[in-house]
Parts: C-alpha cells; sequence; structure tokens
C-alpha cells in the first residue's frame, strides 16, 4: 500500500553542524539519511520510529529509516529530509533552463516496508 506525498527537502542546523567534520562522518550521514513524517501520517500508517520505506519519485527511489516530526512542524501529506545523497536521488534531472534541478515540492509514493524483510543493511 502506497500514498502519495509531498516531499520538502532542505537543510538542518545538525546538518550543519555535521557538515564542518565531514560528509562522511556520523552526524552528518545520520542527519541526511532519516526522512521525518508528520505523527499523524505515522500513526496511520502503523509506522514507528526506525521503520523503513520505500520513497518513489519522478527521479528515483530511495529506501529510508523514518522518525516523527516534531510537534507540529509537518501537517499531514508532507514529508521532510535534510539535503543528503537520498535526497538529491529523488530529484529528476530536468531543470527548467535554471541549471538546477528542482528540489523543493516533490511528488513521491511512500511505501512502508515489510519489517519482517527490512534489513537496515540495506541500501538507505
Amino acid at each position: 500500500m502506497s500514498e502519495t506525498f509531498i516531499l520538502i527537502p532542505g537543510r538542518t542546523s545538525r546538518q550543519g553542524c555535521g557538515i564542518s567534520e565531514g560528509k562522511f562522518k556520523e552526524a552528518y550521514q545520520a542527519e541526511t539519511s532519516v526522512l521525518q513524517v508528520a505523527p499523524q501520517d505515522m500513526q496511520r500508517l502503523g509506522l514507528v520510529t526506525g521503520d523503513r520505506v520505500r520513497v518513489t519519485s519522478e527521479g528515483g527511489t530511495i529506501e529510508i529509516a523514518v522518525q516523527p516530526a516534531k510537534g507540529d512542524e509537518l501537517p499531514s501529506g508532507v514529508l521532510f529530509m535534510a539535503y543528503g545523497d537520498f535526497s538529491s536521488r529523488l530529484m529528476a534531472g530536468e531543470t527548467h533552463g535554471t541549471g538546477m534541478p528542482t528540489s523543493k515540492c516533490l511528488d513521491v509514493r511512500l511505501e512502508p516496508l515489510d519489517k519482517s524483510s527490512s534489513d537496515p543493511r540495506e541500501k538507505a
């Protein structure tokens, strides 16, 4: 069962602190490899922190862990993830003449992965 959401990638303060240590260090990788989901969407989909989902856009597909957004930071139907490797995999190549791919308000499909078959060591 998959549902349509709007994904808004962006920068976070934790990501900014982590990048000063390096993009391959734990702090940066942890911040850019999680998808934030509105708490009411997490509950409706039966997701808990750390569950893995498949996110598909026009540009690609990723498998990534989820966590609830804090309080009311995200309305239902909107997802957030910090810019990084995983968000880049979802961006299509079209630049509409700007030289920069569309990176905001991406239409995506979110599909919870079967918890029994999901291996956290697989690609995120």
